[in-house]
């Protein structure tokens, strides 16, 4: 299997592609790196708030007496819906209880990361971006818990219609996605089947800060992350990228990008991030360390669509026209094809 076109599967792959790759550079003069377009800290926040269903709850533990110095902490679900998070806690749950006694809470929300990039993030000693919120944990009346409900429901269909009507591309990537990657609806129609077990609250937000890969935080203006436009690629981040990662003619597509528009032969590529605008990954590149010796390293890179990517379809089109350009590139000047 080669690289995914439009017309097929036509670059036979090699066995040490990076040295194949090594090999074009030197018989090239090296041309100037593309312009990435990096998005804002605002941007990355909302990909992230939008994309994701599970979160970390804190709140204060309390007792008839009031609020204590504790903190409880669990995983639950949530969706986004007018920019504000609403959350499904079991019943039983101390939330419930801390909640009565004192609203103030916060949410942790972590990017997707699926499949071969969690063991590889965390051998870098590399961090997943996050956002942490702190807001007021509100009890929804039963009339608004059926509106958020059938809310939910609808985002349910739109995302297993989607899916459902995809072309043999887009399909091919998400069925490629691990066994472990679930999507969001398969998530919530569990929920949704035993809706009396649990309770409802809207996370009011009076804070937000993102944490980047480096462990940096950026605060944020409320303003800056309400009412995130909706978008098609988010409901399905975490099986796009897995579904590339799982693919060998991806990840080699991904290390030529690395190589065309970046001037550096990688030894593996994975996606580590996608959105509207492109892709951000980390390829296995060359440094030189402090004593003039060439060892690999991850790094990561930006690389930025010609045009927005309105949904899957879009940004699956947008992608192959990209290694289209760079193997048409490489080809004219190396006879590779």
């Amino acid at each position: 299997m080669g690289f995914a076109t439009k017309k097929g599967f036509f670059i036979k792959p090699v066995r040490h592609f990076s040295e194949h790759l090594a090999c074009i550079a030197e018989m090239r003069q090296l041309k100037g790196s593309s312009k990435a377009v990096a998005l804002s800290v605002a941007e990355r926040c909302k990909n992230i708030l939008a994309s994701n269903w599970q979160a970390h709850l804190n709140t204060i533990k309390a007792d008839s007496k009031g609020s204590k110095e504790d903190i409880y902490t669990s995983k639950v679900h949530y969706m986004l819906r007018r920019g504000r998070p609403y959350i499904w806690i079991p019943e039983g749950e101390l939330h419930n209880t801390n909640a009565i006694i004192d609203e103030r809470a916060s949410l942790a929300i972590s990017c997707n990361v699926p499949g071969p990039l969690i063991s590889l993030l965390r051998s870098i000693r590399k961090f997943s971006a996050r956002v942490a919120l702190t807001g007021d944990l509100i009890a929804l009346k039963e009339e608004k818990v059926h509106r958020v409900a059938e809310s939910l429901r609808e985002s349910i269909l739109m995302e297993y219609n989607l899916a459902n009507q995809a072309s043999y591309t887009v399909s091919a990537l998400l069925s490629s996605a691990g066994a472990s990657c679930r999507s969001r609806c398969e998530n919530f129609l569990e929920i949704l089947g035993e809706s009396d077990k649990y309770a409802v609250y809207k996370f009011d937000i009076n804070s937000c800060t993102y944490i980047d890969g480096s462990g940096r935080a950026h605060d944020l203006d409320n303003e800056e992350i309400t009412a995130p436009k909706a978008d098609e690629i988010s409901l399905f981040t975490e099986k796009l990228i897995d579904g590339i990662n799982q693919s060998q003619a991806r990840r080699r597509a991904l290390m030529l990008f690395c190589f065309e528009y970046h001037n550096t032969s990688a030894r593996d590529a994975l996606m580590l991030s996608i959105d509207q605008k492109g892709f951000d990954i980390l390829a296995k590149v060359p440094e030189v360390d402090s004593n003039q010796n060439q060892q690999y390293n991850w790094k990561e890179f930006r690389f930025t669509f010609k045009e927005e990517a309105s949904d899957i379809e879009s940004f699956c089109r947008l992608l192959v026209e990209l290694e289209e350009e760079a193997l048409e590139s490489v080809k004219s000047y190396s006879g590779l094809g």
